[in-house]
């Protein structure tokens, strides 16, 4: 048998042939867009890094400080939610870091168990956090009454600025806010007054900073406060406490502590770690998108990345992290296009921490006293205030106020949500129903929400307007169910079988908008403008 050698080059098909134009156009284009990338980073997310670093720096401090916590675990928890939380996290533009609203719950942990074991809670928390963002039940913290979480914040920062009112005022906070209430008119008559003056000022500044010029207000109100008060009180003869550091960034790395029994109490703590700083990361999400036109934010993703944020600061000996609204508000005023801010204020944060550590050591405590005290009065809103008063939920949110600041934190949002949940379901029972004589006419109100548990008063109502009358139905309901509707149609038949007449007037109402809702077809019938 012969064999013919084949010499020539072998033949494509035509499907394997690739343009080599077409394929230096497409490198082309992928390097452009790796370009535009890094100019944007550099445009926008790296002059915005810088920002929300200077943001952190003094309010980490702060947090550390009013959670009893060594100092520089504010300073591990900025940088953990940074990096950590920034690169893995589904908000692109959040921040996450130590946040005010756990200063009560980690001081309590502190007070508890040690520092040790509130690092392995926190660690514990974040594992929890990962599972429940793997499970894709990430929405379902939405479903808490949102009146009961600006009440919480509301109560803590009472808490805080009770707290920190002592050590401004040259004392120490007591562990119960009734003592910090009972034993302040003491602590005034004993004031010390340079430490009164330094804190005052630094109230002054940060609120006189909002009205700032604009190029001015670039630089954050809490640095300028802290900066300019800690130069005042080292240029003049200020004899004031100042912050106390234990050893470098590196020697505050520490392994959490294994609990050896009250394995029950640090369930607690590792449940309520886990919600707080969850429902507040979500509730922080979702705020961020309302602020930018970004890209949307990943909840389940978002919890992800939250409790890897907390596993790692909790194995290193950081705070707890969630994601906190002045940091995130910060990032995107400044210009922020992506997750590159977050995770670059997070690096800046670690090398100012290595190098400069000991400039902390200069600040007075009565400067983060009042910077703390601004904070926490900053979560008490007048915008959440309003909006409890108008839904008719101003007692919901005062009782979980007064819950969280007198009782405890846990014990205060669920009394909160007990409350809001037996609201509802009076309101669903207790559906406004009015009838009264107009002169010869009948005039009857419907207004809430009507379901068939308020059949009982609903039929009442309708039962006791004359036959042969002309009745005007004003209806304003938000919800309007099967059995409802029946019973009102199969009295207006019977109504107007016997001689009676119905104008039917309003609708099912959406907020401020209503649309008509027709309940016998032929009836005079009006919507809401």
């Amino acid at each position: 048998m012969q064999h013919t050698k084949f010499r020539g080059k072998p033949c494509l098909d035509r499907s394997d042939q690739v343009d080599p134009g077409n394929q230096d156009n497409a490198s082309r284009q992928v390097a452009q867009s790796r370009k535009d990338r890094v100019r944007s980073v550099i445009r926008h997310d790296l002059p915005s890094s810088l920002v929300v670093f200077l943001v952190a720096l003094p309010l980490s401090l702060g947090i550390a400080i009013a959670s009893d916590a060594p100092v520089l675990a504010g300073l591990i928890a900025a940088i953990v939610g940074g990096i950590v939380g920034g690169a893995i996290g589904g908000s692109p533009l959040q921040v996450s870091g130590p946040a005010a609203g756990l200063t009560v719950v980690v001081a309590d942990l502190i007070s508890q168990f040690g520092w040790g074991l509130t690092c392995f809670i926190t660690a514990i928390a974040g594992l929890m956090q990962v599972l429940l963002g793997l499970s894709r039940v990430a929405r379902a913290a939405l479903a808490i009454s949102p009146v009961v979480v600006h009440a919480m914040l509301a109560g803590i920062g009472i808490t805080i600025a009770l707290q920190q009112t002592h050590v401004l005022l040259g004392g120490e906070s007591h562990s119960s806010a009734w003592d910090n209430v009972v034993e302040l008119p003491a602590q005034i008559l004993g004031a010390h007054k340079p430490g009164v003056i330094l804190g005052l000022l630094v109230i002054a500044i940060m609120v006189a900073w909002r009205w700032a010029p604009a190029k001015a207000a670039a630089v954050p109100g809490p640095l300028v406060a802290i900066v300019a008060v800690s130069v005042v009180s080292v240029v003049f003869p200020f004899h004031v406490s100042r912050i106390a550091l234990e050893g470098s960034l590196l020697d505050a790395l520490q392994l959490p502590a294994i609990p050896h029994g009250s394995w029950g109490a640090v369930a607690i703590g590792v449940i309520t770690v886990t919600l707080i700083t969850s429902v507040q990361s979500l509730l922080t999400a979702v705020a961020t998108d309302r602020m930018h036109s970004g890209p949307r934010s990943e909840l389940d993703r978002e919890l992800i990345g939250q409790g890897a944020s907390n596993m790692v600061s909790g194995a290193i000996g950081g705070l707890p992290i969630a994601g906190v609204i002045v940091r995130t508000s910060a990032n995107i005023k400044a210009g922020a296009k992506t997750r590159a801010s977050t995770v670059l204020h997070g690096f800046w944060v670690m090398l100012f921490a290595l190098p400069f550590a000991g400039l902390i050591e200069l600040i007075p405590s009565a400067a983060l006293a009042g910077l703390l005290i601004v904070i926490g009065i900053q979560l008490l809103q007048p915008a959440h205030i309003e909006t409890a008063v108008k839904t008719g939920d101003f007692a919901i949110y005062l009782v979980t106020i007064v819950a969280v600041v007198f009782l405890n934190l846990l014990h205060g949002v669920m009394i909160g949500l007990v409350l809001a949940i037996a609201m509802t379901g009076w309101r669903v029972i207790r559906a406004k129903i009015d009838a009264h004589p107009i002169g010869d006419e009948w005039r009857v109100v419907v207004e809430g929400t009507c379901t068939f548990l308020a059949l009982p008063r609903l039929t009442q109502v309708l039962a006791a307007i004359p036959e042969r009358t002309t009745v005007t139905l004003h209806i304003a309901v938000n919800y309007l169910d099967h059995a409802a509707h029946q019973a009102i149609t199969d009295w207006q038949r019977q109504h107007h079988a016997t001689g009676g007449n119905v104008h039917v007037h309003g609708g099912l109402t959406r907020g401020h908008s209503s649309r008509k809702v027709p309940l016998i077809e032929g009836e005079t019938s009006e919507a809401a403008a």
